[in-house]
């Protein structure tokens, strides 16, 4: 072996992730060992808190970008945007009667128990920051940014990457997900007044709020504020008997006023998560410098699972302990999915993605006329697996187009047997309602089934 040549090859590939991590803007060498989750929140916050967005103020050009950037990588992630492009937007008159426009962005993942994928569980991050001010200093003006990394970068940080576990797993989901970015948080909570007064028409079958506000500074503790509902504490305290990679304080006062206060006044049940007040707290060095990324990482587990529980919940969420439950439907003989206390499976797998990957994309093709036409999306598709294994009663409960529908549903349709759900030992029929993926390479323009990476 010529060790020279080794040792020259060796030096440079060091010099070459050298100078990757050089150029990389606001990286530094330890960025190099981040994981993908880690790395994305560190990215997120990074542009957020900007120079360029200059503090996000409400109805500024920095919060109009702040939105954009939220509603790409909702999109990025295979999150359905329901809010018109650019975001949501809405007017408030300001002091001088003039009028400040801001907007929402709106990301929705549907759940898949037909019984409940009706009643949503809202996510939602305040986008907006104080922006900048002019200030003249030893005789010199000068443009001094609020750059706000912990407030909020960090909620939206949260929010996005919550937004992509959330859609990779929603065949796990009973109720659907919607995640919210507001604007005008600042401005009285005009964004989530907005979204639940103008402009969301559903409000009456949202069952309860996750707000993420200011999570990116641990030296104070993690916490959990639900205003003393007993129900929201109740399921807190329950994932305590779980392992978690961290668990929240869950306190009776309230760390910082925000959007949750809009879905309190239309007594909806809602829990703020946050690290609380912190030094830098709307000041110019609130940077991405003092931001605990792998404590965020453990936050963001946490609250997925708490996500996960919330929108499986059983039974209704109460504003108050002397409200009266809405009753549901009488069940028929099926059973939903997660209901099973023994889970359906299909090769010896529980796990829904293992019929996707085995199955459905092994034998599914893209429609030539929906290719020839630029047709693209997730077709969601219901099915029964009955007592003896077999597949039934498949039908599509949100469609691309006919020949996408039609396409997914004969593969379903003609899965193989699986090993039936059971239910207190007896096997049950039982509904599963999976995503079928079909789109289009935005480079070559070709067609792909499969999950979205």
């Amino acid at each position: 072996m010529n060790f020279p040549k080794v040792i020259t090859l060796c030096l440079c590939a060091l010099l070459t992730l050298s100078a990757s991590a050089q150029f990389r803007s606001g990286s530094v060498y330890e960025d190099l060992y981040d994981g993908e989750t880690v790395s994305s929140m560190k990215s997120h916050v990074r542009d957020l808190s900007s120079a360029m967005m200059e503090g996000r103020k409400a109805g500024s050009e920095g919060e109009k970008m702040a939105a954009e950037y939220v509603e790409e990588y909702l999109k990025k992630y295979g999150v359905d945007v329901i809010s018109p492009k650019g975001g949501d937007e809405f007017g408030l008159r300001t002091e001088d009667g003039g009028t400040l426009t801001s907007r929402n962005v709106v990301g929705f993942v549907q759940g898949y128990d037909k019984t409940l994928r009706d009643r949503y569980i809202v996510v939602g991050a305040r986008l907006d920051n104080i922006g900048s001010m002019m200030m003249t200093v030893d005789g010199e003006s000068r443009n001094k940014i609020f750059y706000g990394a912990n407030g909020n970068a960090s909620g939206l940080a949260m929010m996005l990457e919550l937004a992509r576990m959330v859609q990779t797993n929603s065949i796990l989901f009973r109720r659907s997900v919607l995640f919210v970015a507001f604007g005008a948080s600042g401005e009285t909570f005009a964004g989530s007044w907005y979204f639940l007064n103008r402009s969301f028409k559903d409000v009456a079958n949202i069952d309860a709020m996750i707000n993420l506000d200011m999570l990116g500074t641990g030296y104070n503790g993690f916490y959990a504020y639900t205003s003393s509902n007993s129900d929201m504490n109740t399921l807190l305290r329950t994932l305590t008997g779980e392992l978690q990679p961290i668990l929240p304080q869950i306190v009776a006062s309230e760390a910082y006023p925000s959007d949750h206060r809009a879905f309190y006044a239309m007594e909806i049940p809602s829990v703020m998560f946050t690290t609380g007040r912190y030094s830098e707290h709307n000041t110019e060095r609130d940077t991405q410098s003092i931001i605990d990324y792998a404590l965020m990482e453990k936050e963001l587990e946490y609250i997925y699972n708490f996500t996960l529980a919330l929108a499986n919940y059983g039974g209704q969420m109460l504003f108050r302990p002397g409200d009266v439950p809405v009753k549901s439907a009488p069940k028929n003989d099926v059973v939903p999915y997660s209901d099973c206390d023994q889970r359906p499976m299909f090769l010896n797998s529980a796990d829904p993605s293992q019929f996707l990957e085995k199955w459905v994309y092994q034998y599914l093709k893209y429609p030539a006329e929906a290719v020839k036409n630029g047709i693209q999306g997730r077709v969601m598709v219901e099915f029964i697996i009955n007592k003896d294994g077999k597949v039934s009663d498949a039908k599509v409960v949100r469609s691309v187009s006919p020949e996408l529908d039609e396409e997914a549903l004969k593969v379903v349709s003609a899965s193989p047997k699986w090993k039936p759900g059971k239910l207190k030992g007896e096997k049950v029929r039982a509904s599963m309602t999976i995503p079928v993926e079909f789109r289009l390479e935005k480079k070559d323009g070709r067609a792909r089934v499969g999950i979205r990476k």
